[in-house]
This record gives structure tokens, sequence and C-alpha cells, in this order.
């Protein structure tokens, strides 16, 4: 048996990528029309394949996203459609590729960072991604929401095509404002109003109706997204896609329109994540998690994701050495400035990969992280100590109250699964 290294998933390989895809995630669902080679590849997406003897074996496909990560807009490779038949799991078949579609989507898309949505995060850990946070799905009684008091500054009413871009801005300002969430721009979204409009029941909005808070009246401050579903009992549930708000009184407001379907529905399924702060507007504490989802993240060029962020007032200078990334481009010893604000990152003495750097001391004590350690301080989703505790960080800690003053101003949030 004769393996190929990794090539370009191409149209003459459709029937072959979706039988794998088959294989590893079951039966395709009903009414499932394969991609047209002419529209091959889709859009925003780059499938990589390696073949025994003309036959597929092994698949990842890289997908073209930016994300939010302390106020900046990320270029990412969102990693999904992975698959390996069979018989020739274990065999080592992924490291290959997964180097090259990380690396084509540095080289041709600059895309420093990579996430993803694990079915087994321990396949991924040894290519240096760790747990950030997680896509949660939440149900709520009805009932219960039916008992939450809408603002009277707010008012709600039907989003229609004019609102689209309000819709986005209030999305931005949230996403901004986490660590995490897609940008929501880009091939792999929707741009036709219609479209967006008609994946949904309906696009509630919440708008002022007088100046609060520094919204001025008549400005959009939140949006809820969602599904009515079937039935009309205790059985029949409202799905939320977004439940967005910049407001405490737009989230209110939400919440009881959600409520208002007490008589005819029994539940309210909500997709968020980690600590949401649209439950704060709640007066109650249930909030059943039904599903979670773990979301990874890999720092793969370090240089690169970790300048330009906006990390506070704070000027610092700090050295950071990282060993063991198994695809070789994080390792190496890096400094990291900040000035107004602003991060900048680069490599630090002869041990940086990408030349000889800055020669400022390259042997002075410095925290050692593994990748993993490294994803997990970079998104604020775990301060030096529990990264130390972890077993991913070692060495000097003098800069560890610094690292989390820069990295732990903001939450991990994501809101859409890929």
């Amino acid at each position: 048996m004769t393996t190929s290294g990794p090539r370009p998933i191409g149209p003459d390989d459709i029937a072959a990528s979706i039988t794998l895809s088959a294989e590893a995630f079951g039966d395709l669902p009903a009414g499932f029309t394969p991609p047209a080679p002419e529209t091959w590849p889709l859009p925003g997406r780059h499938s990589w394949g390696t073949f025994a003897d003309d036959r597929l074996v092994a698949r990842v496909m890289g997908r073209e996203y930016h994300s939010w990560w302390h106020g900046r807009q990320v270029p990412t490779c969102g990693i999904a459609g992975v698959a390996v038949a069979a018989e020739h799991r274990g065999s080592g078949l992924l490291d290959a590729l997964m180097a090259q579609v990380l690396d084509e989507g540095l080289r041709e898309r600059g895309e420093v960072l990579s996430t993803l949505y694990p079915t087994a995060p321990g396949i991924y850990r040894r290519y240096g991604y760790e747990v950030v946070t997680g896509l949660l799905e939440v149900e709520l009684a009805t009932a219960r929401l039916s008992r939450v008091s809408p603002d009277p500054a707010v008012k709600l009413r039907r989003a229609t095509a004019a609102d689209l871009d309000d819709v986005r801005r209030v999305y931005a300002t949230w996403a901004a404002a986490h660590n995490g969430p897609l940008t929501r721009t880009g091939p792999s979204f929707p741009t036709e109003a219609a479209e967006v409009l008609s994946s949904f029941t309906a696009v509630t909005l919440a708008v002022t109706t007088e100046p609060v808070d520094g919204f001025a009246a008549g400005e959009v401050v939140g949006f809820a997204s969602w599904h009515r579903g079937t039935g009309y009992d205790d059985s029949a549930t409202i799905t939320v896609d977004d439940l967005v708000s910049l407001h405490s009184g737009a989230t209110r407001s939400l919440w009881a329109m959600l409520g208002s379907h007490a008589s005819v529905t029994g539940r309210v399924r909500l997709g968020t994540s980690g600590d949401d702060p649209v439950r704060l507007a709640l007066p109650f504490a249930e909030w059943t998690v039904t599903k979670q989802v773990p979301y990874m993240l890999r720092v793969h060029d370090v240089a690169g994701a970790l300048s330009g962020l906006r990390l506070g007032p704070l000027d610092a200078r700090v050295e950071l050495v990282v060993e063991g990334d198994l695809l070789g481009t994080a390792n190496g010893r890096w400094l990291l400035t900040t000035a107004d604000g602003v991060s900048t990152c680069v490599p630090a003495g002869p041990a940086g990969p990408a030349g000889p750097g800055t020669p400022d001391a390259p042997d002075a004590p410095a925290p050692v992280l593994a990748p993993r350690g490294l994803a997990l301080l970079v998104s604020g989703a775990q301060p030096c100590a529990a990264v130390r505790a972890a077993g991913l960080m070692r060495g000097d800690t003098a800069s560890d109250a610094t690292l989390d003053t820069l990295f732990g101003a903001r939450r991990v949030h994501v809101r859409d699964y890929f």
C-alpha cells in the first residue's frame, strides 16, 4: 500500500470526501445534495487529504475566519471536517495534514491563530490546542421567563432588511468586547439581508425610546434571533440562536418577549457560552445546560498573534519561551512589549524561529510555556497560576502578575459552530 503526502481535495474527490465524512460523523441527512464540481471548493474552505492507493483515507479542512481577541480582529484558521478512515487511525496521518492546512492558512491569508470544536480534545492537544471555552446549549422554562419585567425605556419590533446594519453593529460591538467570537464577516457568512432574515422565524430588535446610559433615543441596543419550532403545548421549544444585548433593559425586554410564549411553549433553548451576562437579568437561578461542545485554540504564529492587541494601559516588557510545539512554529523566545495599550511581539535572541530578533539578554530568566499553556494564557481563559498548576508553564514567576493583568481583562465567548 502506497500512501501519498497531503494534496488539495479537488472536484474529482467530492464523492470520496462525502464517503469519508459519513464514516466519521454518521449518515448524512436525508435529502443531502452534494456540491457540484463547478462550485468546488466552497467559499472560504480549503480541504487537504492523504490518499492510500488512490483512496482518500484522511482529510482536514481549514476555514477562513477572523475572530476577536483583545480588541483586534485576528485572521483565524477554523479547523473542521477532520476525518480518518478507521483502518488508518493512530498512524500519524494527521501530523502532515494539520501542518499543511495551518501553514497554508498562515502563508496565504495570515491566519496566525487556529480554533476548532473537537470531538476528542486529546487528539488536538498534541498539536498545541487547548480548551479555552465551550459552546453551550441551555434551557429555561418559558413560564419562569414570563415573570421577567420589560424595561419601559425599551421597545421591541421585528427586524426588516433595513435593520441588518444595526444588527451587525450590535453584534460587532458585543463581540469586540470579548475574546473568541467570530467577526461574522467573510465568505462563510451571508451578506444579503433576505438570506439572513429568512434563517429565523424572527429577529426581534430592542430599541431605546429615550436617551439612556449613553445611548440615543431610537438606537438599537439588542436583538434576539429565534425559531418558533413546532407544537403549542409544554413539549414545544423556542430555539434562540442569538440573544445579544448592550443594555440591561434591552436584555430584560428580550427575555420578557420570549416569556410571552409561555401559554404555547414549555421551554426556551438558548445558544450561549461561558458566563453569559444575559443571565444576570433573570430573577431566578435555573439555567440547565443540555449540551456543551468544547472550543480549542492554538497560537500558530506567536509574533503575529501577540502583536496589535489592546492589552490595557500598562506599559510592559516581558519575555516568554515556548517549547514543545510539535508543528514547530511557536517554539522560541519571544519579547512582548506594550505601549499606549497596544502590544508588539518579536523574536528575542537567537532562539526565535524567525531570525536573530532582538539581542537583549537572551539568557535572562523567562517563563517557559507549552503551546497549550500559551493558548490558555493568551486567551485569558486561565491565569498563570492555573497554567502552572496544569503543568503547562514553568520557570521564572516574576512576570506572572504582569501577564495576568495584560491578558485577563476579557472573557472568552463563542457563538458560531463550524
